[in-house]
């Protein structure tokens, strides 16, 4: 981060803000700039008819800001401020039109979002408590000093060991990583993407998928590369969560007959490949080697993925805003005569889809190399008696890993053919004509076809041209993942390495064949066969969050309500209502002694009315000195409290609500206690 802009705003929020641009931040700034000027300008014709736009705007443009905040901050503090508010106004794209599948999505996204930064922030208390900073420069070298076993260790104030740095340190990573994954669409936290995606406003949902869930990834990245950067126990967690992930989200796509639902199960996958690099790249530098192909491959692929998702959610919008459908059976043949549309999404797809000569490739060539060199390096060390623990230390383990990355890859090219053909091939059995009939341009306007077809035309030239445009945007973006220098030049088109990419567009052609055709299609009719009951979701989230820890937390309040506060207060009220009777007891005895003795002389002067004590009217007056009076008002006073005294024993017996009181008064100022003593130590 040798070079690095930086700015601070100290003060702010207690902790300071903490920003910082360099390479990698400056990119991809640049990717949202792009992002979002493409989207605002389809929004303009996409949200025309849209009564609440107003409110789209202002929640579009204050996600961006926050969108920015995030990438460009230099610590955890400053990230996690804005990746809150990022998922507080992105909530409302979701919830936009207000239909209840949109609103029940929201709330799932909204779920995922609030759960996820509250882990988050678990994590953050304990990476602070173990490092004292939350500063990405800082806390790479107090991680690496922890994990080359150079950390002290948690000692608490009694001299108790609170466990080891390590432990703390893993802990906390994982929390970081729960949260900053529920956010970048990893498996098992990507349950909103399939389900936010369909019912948000298309340009929306480019945002949502393209650069959103990169948010997620710029953490992931921190505490992989920056905290765990050598750690190979860390890279094959990582790795591993990356191949699931990469390869769930194919199939789901691959199933899915829904248009926008295809391309957000599609960003499942793409977010593995992604994680799939950050895993490699921990894992080639554990064993020693090079680990510039990972992490070039993870960078480029972010930036591809970005733009891949601009182009495609973009023509998702330009057909939902002329069919408001995006069932494949019903939106098929609408662009068979609509070039610019055509032009767009097939540039997509191809770059998605890892074509030769175009940018996906590029990225996707460097990841699949990176899992061969780790391959490659387990089996040299075996050869040298040096054998990896476990399973995932089997080079036979990683060779089955890569056939998963180039069957994921195959799937890919399956459900993007699967969607070019029934957009842009085949016809529709009823509405062609009507489809046909609006070549003219009145499909999409002028301004939203040059901004499709500008972001479209970036993919080819990269893709083309890729030592003079990727390796350039590599170079920048780098350093952000803990690598410097120059790396070794890859021959893209060498046949060693278009092999891996023909292997998985063969692999894709035969399951489009088998599959989609053959299997998902009956009477020329797209068949989801995806069981409605396989979602995570309904089958496992919702009945633990919303009946089985309910029912739990219930049974256990109970018990403790019936068992152990009901037996406490029980205690409480019975030592109370015993006091009150001493008390009242040793009044009555303090007024009979006063009686028999010094007060012997004073008559009755005391009466009662309507439950209370007072002094009798014109009693006083017959006492001859001012002592004797004084004496009796003395009496008189006592009297009064003690028969105060008398019923709030009463009403320390009869009331519940009075005994709750007083117990939580007691544990209030048991608290208080408690932080006096903490302040008092300084903390």
């Amino acid at each position: 981060m040798n070079g690095a802009v930086k700015l601070a705003v100290s003060g702010l929020c207690g902790q300071g803000l903490h920003f910082q641009l360099d390479g990698f931040r400056l990119v991809y700034l640049a990717v949202a700039v792009l992002m979002w000027g493409a989207s605002g300008v389809f929004s303009l014709e996409y949200m025309a008819h849209y009564k609440n736009k107003k409110r789209y705007y202002v929640f579009f443009w204050a996600t961006f800001f926050a969108t920015a905040g995030v990438f460009l901050s230099a610590d955890f503090y400053t990230t996690f401020l804005f990746f809150e508010i990022m998922s507080f106004t992105s909530y409302v794209w979701v919830a936009f039109d207000e239909r209840k599948e949109s609103l029940r999505a929201a709330e799932t996204y909204l779920a995922v979002a609030v759960i996820g930064g509250m882990v988050m922030l678990m994590g953050l208390f304990l990476l602070y408590d173990l490092c004292g900073t939350l500063a990405f420069d800082e806390l790479g070298k107090a991680a690496g000093e922890i994990l080359a076993g150079n950390g002290r260790e948690a000692i608490g104030e009694n001299g108790c060991a609170l466990g080891s740095e390590l432990l703390q340190l893993y802990v906390a990573g994982g929390l970081l990583l729960f949260g900053f994954g529920a956010k970048a669409g990893c498996f098992p936290l990507h349950i909103w993407l399939p389900k936010a995606h369909p019912v948000a406003p298309a340009p929306a949902s480019a945002l949502l998928s393209g650069i959103l869930t990169k948010a997620g990834i710029f953490g992931i990245i921190i505490v992989s590369c920056i905290m765990f950067g050598r750690d190979g126990r860390w890279g094959i967690l990582i790795a591993c969560l990356g191949l699931v992930t990469m390869l769930l989200g194919a199939v789901l796509a691959l199933f899915s007959v829904n248009l926008k639902r295809t391309l957000a199960c599609s960003s499942v996958s793409q977010i593995g490949f992604i994680l799939t690099g950050i895993g490699m790249s921990c894992l080639l530098q554990s064993v020693g080697v090079d680990n510039s192909l990972a992490v070039r491959g993870a960078f480029l692929h972010m930036v591809n993925h970005s733009l891949f998702k601009l182009v495609l959610f973009l023509c998702a919008a330009a057909v939902f805003m002329n069919l408001h459908e995006l069932d494949l059976n019903e939106i098929r043949g609408f662009g068979r005569k609509k070039t610019v549309l055509k032009f767009s999404f097939l540039m997509g797809a191809l770059g998605i889809g890892g074509m030769p000569l175009w940018s996906g490739y590029v990225s996707k060539t460097l990841l699949h190399e990176s899992i061969v060199e780790y391959t490659e390096a387990l089996d040299q060390m075996a050869e040298l008696g040096n054998v990896m623990p476990g399973i995932t230390g089997s080079p036979l383990f990683w060779r089955g890993a890569e056939w998963v990355f180039l069957v994921s890859g195959g799937m890919t090219v399956a459900y993007m053919l699967k969607l070019f053909v029934a957009i842009f091939v085949e016809r529709h059995p009823v509405r062609q004509d009507e489809f046909d009939s609006s070549v003219s341009g009145a499909y999409m306007r002028k301004a939203s076809k040059t901004a499709l077809a500008a972001a479209a035309v970036l993919l080819p030239i990269f893709g083309m041209f890729p030592h003079k445009t990727m390796d350039v945007l590599a170079d920048l973006g780098q350093g952000f993942f803990g690598r410097e220098g120059q790396a070794h030049l890859v021959s893209f088109f060498s046949m060693a390495n278009l092999k891996g990419g023909l292997i998985s567009i063969g692999i894709g052609v035969f399951l489009y064949v088998a599959v989609v055709r053959g299997w998902m299609m009956t009477n020329q009719r797209y068949i989801d066969r995806w069981a409605s009951w396989l979602d995570l979701e309904n089958l496992v989230y919702r009945p633990v969050l919303q009946t089985a820890l309910p029912e739990i937390g219930g049974a256990v309040c109970g018990f403790v309500d019936r068992y152990l506060v009901s037996s406490l207060l029980t205690v409480v009220l019975a030592v109370s209502a015993v006091f009150c009777r001493g008390m009242d007891q040793m009044a009555d005895g303090i007024i009979r002694l006063a009686r028999e003795s010094t007060h012997s002389q004073i008559p009755q002067v005391c009466i009662r009315e309507k439950g209370r004590t007072r002094t009798g009217e014109g009693w006083f007056g017959a006492f001859r000195t001012r002592a004797e009076q004084q004496r009796a008002r003395a009496v008189c006073g006592f009297l009064r409290v003690k028969d105060q005294v008398r019923r709030n024993g009463r009403l320390v017996e009869e009331s519940f609500s009075f005994g709750l009181m007083l117990f939580a008064l007691g544990l209030c100022m048991t608290l208080g206690y408690l932080l006096w003593v903490f302040v008092r130590r300084g903390g």
